[in-house]
């Protein structure tokens, strides 16, 4: 039985917490959040208990892992304490939105002996997982194009969190750049960028783009393009294609049902997409836990790396940085 601590209950955290709770071999012990009513809610559903302080957390002879789930501008910070006292660690996305910050933890990192677990979820998805699969199996050919699409439902999220998020490229789209990765299977080595402001004004105001599209080339000469936007009022739209001289593959966007009505009211009409990241993602966050539990177990490396996120922000920066220069970036991983 994996012993979990989670640390932060806020939306992500508590769901992440339910999820655990949930698996025949894991258990939430401990849950951690600076407003106490969180972390007493979600200890309460899932039999842990809830604590304001991390360190006692992380002390705890009852807590084998680490979830962290703490706003984005926490991460280094938690990911050194948690490496500190020998916690296997799955750690929301972004590392960080400041790539000194992701490299000074990384070279923090390495005189500890903790698995670190990158929590993009998207690569646990059944279907975007499928196309992936497609693509490294040769089944479309050698890739010439792969199309991601991911456009947010709703309005904007409350200001605060705007501000402290990183901005489109390194908070929406370093999800795109690392789908981008994993199912190219090759390195991304230039981009170019262009964005606007076409939702809401409060993007602008805080020197941010709400509508990007990437255009993103490997070594190999495949070509990667990610439309982004923040706004759509038809439900959350994720799709992943790949395309070659074989053929082409696609994931599709998710219903509650696919059940079709046909009648006088109109033709082959269906349910609208589903609404919201934690609806449409929950296999994948699921799947990404299940994971990160059985690499815990086995102790084999997990699935997903400190080293991806890291290179993932490295492409969202390179995007940035094409868009506000209106030139094409070269990517340097080093």
């Amino acid at each position: 039985m994996l012993r979990f601590g989670i640390v932060g209950t806020g939306r992500i955290g508590d769901m992440h917490a339910r999820l655990v709770a949930m698996q025949p071999d894991a258990s939430v012990t401990w849950c951690f959040d600076v407003m106490e009513d969180n972390a007493a809610a979600t200890a309460a559903a899932v039999g842990g208990r809830a604590t304001t302080d991390v360190d006692a957390l992380l002390a705890a002879d009852d807590v084998d892992a680490v979830l962290i789930a703490t706003p984005t501008n926490t991460h280094v910070e938690m990911i050194l304490r948690s490496a500190e006292a020998g916690k296997p660690i799955l750690c929301e996305k972004p590392i960080d939105v400041d790539i000194e910050k992701v490299e000074a933890c990384r070279q923090a990192l390495e005189k500890f002996a903790v698995p670190v677990q990158l929590g993009f979820n998207r690569r646990f998805d059944p279907s975007h997982a499928a196309v992936q699969a497609a693509v490294a199996s040769g089944e479309v050919g050698a890739l010439e194009l792969l199309v991601i699409t991911s456009r947010d439902p709703g309005p904007p999220p409350p200001r605060p969190i705007l501000e402290a998020c990183g901005g489109l490229f390194r908070d929406t789209t370093i999800h795109d750049m690392d789908m981008a990765r994993f199912v190219m299977g090759e390195e991304p080595v230039e981009v170019f960028t262009m964005a606007a402001n076409r939702v809401d004004p409060v993007f602008a105001e805080l020197n941010d783009v709400d509508t990007a599209m990437i255009v993103m080339r490997a070594e190999s000469g495949a070509l990667c393009h990610i439309n982004n936007s923040r706004r759509t009022n038809y439900g959350y739209d994720q799709r992943v294609e790949a395309f070659g001289a074989g053929g082409m593959v696609r994931s599709n966007n998710h219903r509650p049902t696919e059940m079709s009505r046909h009648g006088a009211s109109g033709t082959a009409t269906r349910d609208p997409l589903l609404y919201f990241f934690i609806e449409r993602y929950r296999a994948a966050y699921e799947g990404e836990i299940r994971s990160f539990i059985d690499s815990v177990t086995a102790r084999t490396p997990p699935r997903v790396t400190f080293e991806d996120g890291r290179r993932a922000l490295i492409l969202s920066d390179a995007a940035l940085e094409s868009y506000r220069t209106n030139k094409p970036v070269k990517v340097d991983y080093s």
